[in-house]
């Protein structure tokens, strides 16, 4: 073979080489971390067991048919998007605005990926942004409904996780993952959140004073208790002192008095016998008088006083029969009283009449009228109308004790004699 040949078979060689290469290269298929190759053109079976017309690769490399099929790819990338909602109103009626930042990708995840592909396969970046805006704003509006004011801008992590579980079903079915969602402030254009705030800021500050204050008193407190503790230790100390100072001087005492004791001992032995002896006597004596006394004194008193209490229970006995008859008696005087009927009052007053009479009568007694002098008004009847009053008088009594009891005192006095009418009044 010529040099020439050579070289141009080289030469063809080379080139089916690199042509070999480069078809090589366009069947094989490379998938990025970051991304979703979805290859169509074939019928397959799902993980799920459906039918579909392409096959899905996350990451890694395959081989595709040439003609047969067609390479597409899904960027995952994290879509970055801020959520703004105006005049969404919350459970009360208060129009809220919200401003939050969610974090969002399409999700390689089966039976998710599938919903992906059907839906944002070869969509532009900021129409997949827009469609998972749209969602989640709606999403954020139905969940505010169900929250106050109050729990929206107190917990702001609660907000945001049921936001995610109410959001999560609708971007599933958009082939959509929520990464995160976090929210950046919460307002509303009625002043409702300030004055909340001023509320809670000024309950904050009461509080924050009135534990000031108890803190304050507590350390005064504190504080007075350790000068008091302080002051009862010296105290202590001090007593202690004293009383071990007046120990030592007990002490002192007690050895100079049983040294000073030793030494007179020996003459204060005779004394001390004979004081003994007197003591004894004297005791010999008291008891001998305690004897006479009881004997001239205590036990007359006492037989004294012995007599005197059974004379008292006697006359006790006494009264209290006199006190049950007398309750009898009258008890008896009631039942026929009230037994008479209508006439029990003149009954009663028949029966105090005599009574009445002598009471009367006795209230003139003794009564001695030496002389009785008449003053005449010229007309000559003075002594004829002073004999005349006590007849007037008598008779007036007798009826007005003939009104009050109904006995005809004066009939009886002019028929009989005074026993008749006694008997009649008994």
């Amino acid at each position: 073979m010529d040099p020439e040949t050579g070289l141009v078979l080289g030469t063809i060689g080379l080139g089916v080489a690199m042509a070999l290469i480069y078809v090589v290269k366009s069947l094989i298929v490379i998938c990025q971390p970051n991304e979703m190759v979805v290859i169509t053109g074939r019928k397959r079976l799902t993980a799920d067991g459906r039918r579909a017309g392409y096959r899905l690769l996350h990451g890694g490399r395959t081989l595709r048919v040439p003609i047969v099929e067609r390479v597409a790819r899904l960027d995952l990338t994290t879509l970055p998007i801020e959520v703004v909602v105006k005049n969404a109103y919350s459970k009360g009626g208060i129009p809220l605005i919200v401003h939050g930042i969610a974090n969002v990708k399409i999700s390689a995840r089966d039976p998710v990926a599938h919903n992906a592909v059907e839906r944002m396969l070869e969509k532009p970046f900021e129409e997949v942004m827009q469609i998972a805006k749209d969602t989640l704003e709606g999403n954020l509006r139905g969940v505010l409904a169900t929250l106050t004011p109050e729990e929206v801008n107190e917990d702001r992590l609660k907000f945001a996780q049921m936001l995610i579980e109410e959001a999560d079903e609708d971007m599933k079915k958009l082939g959509l993952e929520l990464d995160t969602l976090k929210i950046q402030n919460v307002t509303d254009e009625v002043n409702y959140l300030d004055s909340i705030g001023r509320q809670q800021t000024a309950d904050i500050l009461k509080k924050a004073r009135v534990a000031e204050a108890e803190r304050f008193s507590e350390a005064e407190q504190t504080e007075a208790s350790a000068r008091q503790a302080a002051e009862i230790a010296k105290i202590q100390a001090d007593l202690a002192i004293v009383e071990q100072n007046n120990e030592l001087r007990v002490r002192t005492a007690e050895l100079e008095a049983a040294a000073l004791a030793k030494e007179r001992a020996a003459p204060v032995a005779g004394e001390k016998a004979k004081t003994v002896a007197e003591q004894d006597l004297q005791q010999e004596r008291i008891a001998l008088e305690q004897r006479r006394l009881e004997a001239d004194v205590l036990l007359p008193a006492r037989a004294e006083r012995e007599a005197m209490e059974e004379r008292a229970k006697g006359a006790a006995a006494s009264i209290t029969e006199d006190g049950r008859a007398r309750l009898f008696v009258l008890g008896e005087m009631i039942k026929l009283y009230l037994g008479a009927g209508s006439e029990a009052e003149r009954i009663f007053i028949l029966n105090m009449l005599p009574e009445i009479i002598r009471e009367l009568s006795s209230s003139v007694e003794g009564i001695d009228i030496d002389r009785l002098t008449v003053i005449d008004s010229g007309e000559g009847a003075g002594v004829a109308n002073a004999a005349g009053q006590f007849p007037a008088a008598i008779i007036k009594l007798t009826e007005q004790i003939e009104n009050a009891t109904g006995v005809n005192i004066l009939s009886k006095l002019g028929s009989g004699s005074a026993t008749e009418v006694e008997a009649e009044l008994e």
